[in-house]
């Protein structure tokens, strides 16, 4: 490889190095025989000699990832906190929050439950900050630990709802989690009463689908995600998500024809 300056980027004891070099000839032998022994956190620059040319070294333990990171403004903020920042944890708690907490409760069905699902999620994605590698994007990693949360909190409730002899339906009624849905404001009592009583039918059809139905009507039609982000988040192939998402709005259908009247 010839040139003046120039980068190159490969895997260097299980980092991403992208190295910046300034020589006549360069051989990536030389740089496979350096040995590099320090741990990095996050990223660290080198100054090393080779042939008596010095070079800089810029090493990262997030993965080079143009097409998967582009246009992540996330990244700048999990630089900060994997140094120990937690201002800048707290931005990103505030960008997410509010769709994690709709993701958790249109699964749940419980305002409070999804609350303690999404303060779960936040914890364990704080504790395990220094494991993201950017391979997608920090949103699509974070909304796969809430959904994996809010899944793992149904199990819960399925197996806590069978030891004590109630049935699924019970555990989630009267629990408050519709009212939320209320459009605030003033209006016709009958009016809004007329439409809390349709949002609670459509909620309680959402809840009657099976988990990887509801998961992906709820991305996809309740909190807009694009195909490609509900692939990613729930590693699902392309045709995977399409099916089951047509599936889900057949099954709500049915079930809103058999509550409401036809649609």
């Amino acid at each position: 490889m010839y040139g003046t300056i120039g980068r190159l980027f490969f895997l260097v004891k299980g980092y991403y190095a992208s190295y910046i070099y300034r020589t006549e000839v360069f051989k990536t032998e030389v740089f496979k025989k350096y040995s590099l022994d320090r741990k990095l956190n996050i990223s660290c620059q080198y100054t090393i000699k080779i042939r008596g040319t010095k070079f800089l070294l810029w090493m990262s333990n997030i993965v080079d990832s143009k097409k998967a990171t582009d246009g992540d403004d996330d990244l700048q903020y999990v630089v900060l906190c994997r140094k120990g920042d937690v201002e800048a944890f707290e931005i990103l708690v505030e960008r997410h929050q509010k769709k994690m907490l709709n993701i958790a409760y249109r699964m749940l069905s419980d305002y409070d439950e999804a609350c303690d699902v999404v303060q779960e999620a936040f914890l364990a994605a704080y504790k395990s900050i220094n494991k993201f590698k950017a391979e997608a994007k920090f949103s699509t990693w974070l909304y796969r630990i809430v959904v994996n949360y809010t899944k793992n909190r149904l199990k819960q409730r399925k197996n806590l709802a069978l030891h004590e002899g109630g049935s699924l339906d019970e555990s989630t009624e009267g629990q408050g989690g519709t009212a939320c849905l209320a459009v605030a404001g003033a209006g016709n009592p009958a009016e809004l009463l007329e439409q809390r009583e349709r949002e609670a039918h459509v909620q309680r059809c959402i809840s009657a689908l099976d988990v990887e139905y509801r998961e992906v009507l709820v991305m996809r039609d309740i909190q807009g995600f694009s195909y490609e982000e509900i692939r990613d988040v729930l590693r699902i192939p392309d045709g995977t998500v399409k099916s089951r998402l047509s599936r889900a709005r057949n099954a709500l259908k049915d079930c809103l024809i058999k509550v409401i009247g036809d649609l």
